[in-house]
């Protein structure tokens, strides 16, 4: 749903007596992983990722003791779940492939529904869609074997996930109802609000396409779901979780129904009250707390109250900004917020000043972004390097096991052709067509060993080329855009530090300007890629010592006609040091002293 606050997923903390009972020696050590992983689940979401961390790895360390592969894997996607919170995408793909590797050598459906479902967090981190699905599909197909409603209920929550992301109707309604049917038969309450939630924007969808009123009474139905789950199970669903459940049921009143309904805004009060309520001074919550006070806000200002919108408001920026991590996206509907209410209420000057806290913290997210894209980028590498390497195998295993066949063949053929032979020497007046055709037989299999030996040889020459086009193509496709995002983050620092030092930036000049330097980046970088993809290996070719990539992104500078001045600026080195390292790279491409490096370079891309 829109509005202060998305739907997410929650956990309370029974770890008291989880913990009670894992210290109690009369507890089997075996029995200790599955309580572990439980316990892990319950600190992962309430955020306390440190313990979540150690309980998921002091399940590793036991289960692997006890060869308890199942418990081993659940607990490895733990880790990959705890990983994938606090967007440490290394470690996440670490520990997806301990859970993939582990889950691939024991014959255990479940396990593997446990490996699949964190392969589908890895794809999720990487916005791969398309491969969460099918990561989704195969942990499912798992659980025909052997079914497990917990696990089978946070895939099919995934599937809704990527659906609704999509904006297929049909299928977000599907998987909602397929995730609440495996919910039901754990004892996950948090799980089970989840699902809830999922199925009231099943009925969101409808809503908004037919604007019929038996909808939304459906969507305020499996939104107060939860709230009745917290109610009637003390301590079993978590504060955040019924919080996150009442801000629903508040936001929906205020986007749904009518604003002169009393009935609705006195529900939507009561429900963002008690919120605020439920989370006063909790840890980790403060972004669930200001949207309860959005929302509070929003009906003061219907009110005309403007004094307690604007507390509210004030009260919310506080929280947020006291939040550590700080909750960017939050943070900015506030001080947004904040900028239109005071623009409303005519005070330009601290109208101005919240709009420029709002830029500030999109500046902080895009800058976080851009991190995330690094690590993102790097695990996409790995995991494609890793998938090739595991096809590669395959091939190899298909390989060995053709050669075997063969080899066994050639074993019986001679072990049959010495039977021939003990037989031939009782049998003198056949002797002569015998061994006519146990020749015929022989060369025909050097014939099938010379003719096996050429296709392995060419596939095995077709895959390195391969190997070394993807390579190649990767190569080039990195330097044109590290070329143009080296650009763009030194216009960007120019324009931070104008703006840091008080000078006057005008945006419309450099926004012009940039416009005219990407149409151009974008028509060099196009012919470096598709009308002459051989541009960098042509400039190896004629080298007569071996380029590092500074020479290579240095060549690209000037084959994009960049003057001395401006590749300065962007390598962040002086001039005269661009004018050595042309002359360093004439050398090593064996020009004289009067070639001219930039006529060479562009009759390479003409």
């Amino acid at each position: 749903m829109c509005g202060w606050f998305s739907k997410a997923s929650a956990q309370i903390p029974l770890a008291d007596s989880l913990q009670s009972v894992i210290a109690d020696p009369a507890v089997n050590e075996q029995e200790k992983p599955a309580l572990l992983n439980q316990l892990a689940e319950i600190y992962r979401a309430g955020k306390n990722y440190t313990l979540a961390a150690a309980a998921a790895r002091q399940s590793v360390t036991i289960s692997l003791k006890h060869r308890d592969y199942r418990e081993a894997t659940r607990a490895y996607a733990m880790l990959a779940n705890i990983k994938f919170n606090l967007q440490q995408y290394a470690d996440l793909k670490k520990a997806v492939d301990s859970v993939f590797t582990i889950a691939q050598t024991v014959p255990d459906p479940i396990a593997m529904a446990y490996a699949c479902y964190a392969k589908v967090l890895l794809y999720k981190t990487l916005d791969n869609s398309d491969d969460m699905v099918k990561y989704c599909q195969l942990g499912l197909r798992q659980l025909d074997k052997e079914p497990d409603p917990y696990i089978a209920a946070k895939i099919l929550y995934q599937l809704y996930v990527v659906y609704s992301g999509w904006n297929n109707e049909e299928k977000v309604d599907y998987y909602a109802r397929a995730a609440t049917e495996n919910a039901l038969k754990t004892r996950d309450y948090n799980l089970l609000s989840n699902c809830y939630t999922a199925l009231s924007v099943a009925h969101e969808y409808k809503y908004n396409a037919t604007k019929n009123k038996l909808e939304l009474d459906s969507i305020m139905l499996y939104l107060n779901k939860p709230v009745a789950l917290y109610q009637q199970f003390p301590g079993r669903v978590a504060n955040n979780t019924y919080a996150i459940a009442c801000i629903n049921i508040a936001n929906t009143y205020l986007k749904y129904f009518p604003s002169d309904d009393p009935g609705a805004k006195a529900q939507a009060i009561h429900y963002a009250g008690a919120a605020r309520a439920v989370l006063k001074n909790a840890g980790n919550s403060e972004d669930v707390f200001a949207s309860s006070l959005g929302i509070l806000s929003e009906f003061a200002k219907r009110e005309g109250n403007t004094a307690q919108a604007e507390s509210y408001l004030l009260e919310a920026y506080e929280v947020i900004k006291a939040a550590n991590p700080p909750y960017y996206y939050t943070m900015i509907n506030v001080v947004q917020s904040l900028s239109g209410f005071y623009e409303q209420s005519g005070n330009y000057q601290k109208a101005l000043e919240y709009q420029k806290e709002a830029t500030l913290y999109n500046n902080k997210i895009f800058n976080q972004q851009q991190a995330l894209n690094t690590q993102k980028l790097e695990i996409q590498y790995e995991t494609e390097k890793k998938n090739n390497e595991m096809q590669i195998l395959k091939e190899k295993e298909k390989s060995r096991t053709m050669q075997n066949y063969l080899y066994a063949c050639i074993a019986v053929a001679s072990f049959l052709g010495l039977i021939f032979m003990f037989r031939s020497y009782h049998f003198r007046l056949r002797l002569s067509l015998q061994r006519e055709k146990q020749l015929e037989l022989e060369k025909h299999e050097s014939e099938m060993q010379v003719r096996l030996e050429k296709e392995e040889h060419a596939r095995l020459r077709a895959e390195q080329q391969l190997l070394a086009t993807q390579q190649q193509q990767l190569k080039k496709e990195v330097m044109a855009n590290v070329l143009q995002l080296e650009h763009k983050n030194q216009t960007l620092q120019s324009i931070r530090n104008k703006l840091t030092e008080g000078d006057a930036v005008n945006m419309q000049k450099i926004l012009k300007e940039q416009m005219v330097i990407d149409n151009d980046f974008e028509h060099a970088k196009l012919q470096i890629q598709q009308v002459h993809p051989d541009f960098f290996n042509l400039i190896n070719d004629k080298a007569q010592r071996k380029l590092t990539l500074l020479d290579l992104k240095l060549c690209a500078y000037l084959y994009l006609k960049m003057d001395t001045r401006q590749i300065a600026q962007l390598m962040n080195i002086e001039a005269k040091s661009v004018r050595m390292s042309r002359y360093r790279i004439k050398q090593k491409l064996g020009l004289d002293k009067d070639d001219d490096l930039n006529g060479f370079l562009q009759g390479l891309g003409s």
